[in-house]
Parts: structure tokens; sequence; C-alpha cells
């Protein structure tokens, strides 16, 4: 099978990429700058930019699954590339989406009907990024895609301790941290189960 990852050179997606090329799959990858990722047998590097529609077309092209660790910033970035990637995705006749947000855009577990960065259940100050998750994850919800949104906690870097819980659409109870290797191992692991397909996953200890 092969992969478009969008992502690749952040903290997530570097475990990412070699645990995919481990386990035998090919991989595009679209960055932008390439001096941030190591050219490996099965690893295709485009450069560009995810907003760029051509960009993201060129990296989608001929991939049977698309997953997404992009981060934002705080220019929403993230909600700004998501229709691209779901343009391109329609265009190629591909619905797998997985796809990275943050614990702030789970549901909060006293007040379901808000998300979690709306409440005091979120210890951030500043929900600026979690707000372009959230419209993120709106554009996917909208979508025919069927997406998954990997949501940690706390995400220290770190290799993977492969034990870690898992809970649809809330952080798991008293959960504190994952860490990096182990959100890419998550992330590994979506590609051979439709569980949590269409639901967003809150990941921690």
């Amino acid at each position: 099978m092969k992969i478009a990852l969008f992502g690749a050179t952040g903290r997530v997606g570097q475990q990412l990429v070699n645990l995919l090329l481990n386990h035998g799959y090919a991989v595009k990858a679209l960055v932008r700058n390439p001096n941030k990722i190591k050219q490996q047998e099965g690893l295709e590097i485009l450069v560009g930019d995810v907003l760029d529609e051509k960009n993201v077309f060129d990296t989608i092209q001929g991939v049977q699954t698309v997953i997404s660790t992009l981060g934002t910033d705080k220019n929403n970035v993230l909600s700004r590339a998501i229709p691209n990637i779901i343009s391109a995705m329609k265009n190629e006749n591909i619905t797998r989406l997985i796809t990275t947000g943050t614990a702030g855009i789970l549901n909060a577990r006293y007040e379901p009907s808000y998300f979690r960065f709306e409440t005091d259940e979120s210890k951030r100050k500043h929900t600026t990024a979690a707000q372009d998750h959230a419209k993120a994850y709106l554009l996917l919800q909208q979508s025919d895609l069927d997406w998954t949104i990997a949501c940690p906690t706390y995400l220290p870097d770190g290799i993977s301790e492969k034990f870690f819980r898992t809970e649809k659409n809330t952080l798991p109870v008293d959960g504190k941290k994952i860490t990096t290797g182990d959100t890419a191992l998550f992330l590994l692991q979506l590609l051979s189960t439709d569980e949590y397909t269409k639901t967003r996953v809150g990941l921690a200890y």
C-alpha cells in the first residue's frame, strides 16, 4: 500500500515515516524543507506546500490512503489545508484519511456538548491551535471521507512504550500524556482497522 503523508518532518511525522517503511508501506511525503527528512528506500519526497492545491494533488495521486500529522500555527494553516486534501482525495476516489488533532477538540467529559478546550477540563490558556483543529474536524465531519482523528493529550517527545489507552470522542479518564512514539504507533495501527472510522480518538497513558 502507498501512503500520502503530510507533516512528515514534524515530531510525530518523523517517527511515523520510519514505522510505515519498516512495515512495508511505500510513502509519498510532501515537505517544505527536504533537508529535514532523510531519503530512504520506499520514501518519495515531494517539495511543496500543503496550502498549494497542485502540490497536494500531486502528493495524493497514485496512493491508497492519506495520513496527516500536520500541526497548526496562528494563520489557521490546518483548516486551510484540509479542503485541499479533501478535494484531492475526492478527485482520486480515495476515502481513507487518518489525521492527528488535539485533545482539546474531544468532547468534554462532563459537558459533552462542548469541546474540551471550551471548558475547564482543558488546562491550556491559549485556544488558537484548538480552534484551528476544531475547524478542520468540522470540515471532515461534513465530508464523505472515512476519517479518523487521533487526539493525543500532552505530547512529549519519546519512544513508544507500546501500551496506551484510547476512547472514542473523549479523553481517557485521568489521561495526562502520551509520547510522540506511541501516537505514531496508533496511527500505524489505524491502517489495519475500521473500528474508529468517523470518530475522534482520545489517546493517553
